[in-house]
């Protein structure tokens, strides 16, 4: 359930395009006015906006948008205006391609999406990085880590909620003999069990491994693995039982402390917004005792500020 908030009546793409053009003519950039067009406008929506713009004006709307708008606002809206498919290939060929490699952002974005989500990008990442997903994963992934992402990525898992109580035992007793019965850990049955059960099975599988031997699954992956290898287990299996929960620890963790880390806090709001975001605000006030947004607002300022609480919805 996504948080953006669309007027009831809205305005038509073309007077929306129109809109745009006359904030970006004069003296400065009308922030507040292009954010109070596209931070309630749906992907759809922002499509029939790009093209009636890129129609009536003979430019790249996002070109503009780029040339207008700067820092972290910039990012954010730009980001926004692609479709999720398209938004989460684009993160994954930056993660992927930048300056620096950013395996973990990889991780990230493709353990905690579905299978059939995953089609998808894979077809859209192939389209704009004229490369293959698997193959760029190949290239700048190693170890562990490498085999689960190109394992996760080629398996089709099932979606539905039925489980095979049997086999949810058989993959409890098969994880504690890979784990913490033996000395070192047997890594291609965690990564076998992770990359092939469905999520309804993964979080049978986290129930009966507590109640079998005493304490949760999520322990173990800690206590066994470690770096972008024990992230990837954590994330699908933190997807598998409740991702509102997972995605509201990462907005804790890009906020804690001294200074916010705004790559992941707009990586996570705007790909989320249109998504789960509704559910995400409430495992974020039920574990931190505050709502998302008196934290996005106490963490940012200005023009992002306002798009980012925008993107949150009432």
């Amino acid at each position: 359930m996504g948080s953006i908030t669309i007027p009831h009546v809205l305005t038509s793409p073309r007077d929306d395009a129109i809109q745009l053009h006359r904030a970006f003519k004069g003296f400065g950039c009308d922030v507040k006015a292009v954010i109070n067009i596209l931070a309630h406008r749906d992907a759809t929506q922002r499509s029939y906006i790009r093209h009636e713009y890129n129609t009536m004006y003979s430019e790249g709307l996002d070109k503009r948008l780029a040339s207008e708008l700067t820092g972290d606002v910039e990012k954010a809206v730009l980001l926004w205006m692609h479709d999720p498919a398209t938004r989460d290939a684009t993160i994954l060929r930056r993660a992927l391609h930048g300056d620096v490699v950013n395996v973990k952002t990889a991780t990230e974005v493709i353990c905690s999406r579905t299978p059939s989500q995953l089609v998808q990008i894979k077809q859209l990442y192939h389209s704009i990085s004229k490369t293959y997903l698997e193959h760029d994963i190949e290239y700048q992934c190693s170890g562990d880590i490498q085999k689960l992402l190109l394992k996760y990525l080629v398996t089709q898992r099932y979606e539905g909620p039925e489980i095979d109580r049997n086999m949810v035992e058989h993959d409890a007793k098969a994880l504690y003999k890979a784990g913490e019965k033996r000395l070192g850990t047997d890594e291609m049955t965690f990564i076998k069990v992770f990359s092939e059960r469905s999520r309804a099975h993964l979080a049978g599988v986290e129930t009966a491994y507590k109640s079998m031997y005493g304490h949760s699954l999520q322990k173990v992956v800690k206590k066994e693995t470690s770096g972008n290898f024990e992230f990837g287990l954590l994330t699908i299996l933190r997807c598998a039982d409740n991702p509102g929960i997972y995605f509201a620890k990462l907005l804790h963790k890009a906020m804690k402390g001294m200074g916010t880390n705004d790559s992941t806090l707009i990586r996570i709001v705007v790909s989320r917004a249109e998504i789960d975001m509704q559910y995400i605000k409430g495992e974020y006030q039920k574990k931190y005792g505050k709502s998302l947004k008196d934290a996005v607002r106490s963490e940012t300022s200005g023009n992002y500020r306002e798009f980012l609480l925008a993107l949150l919805g009432h």
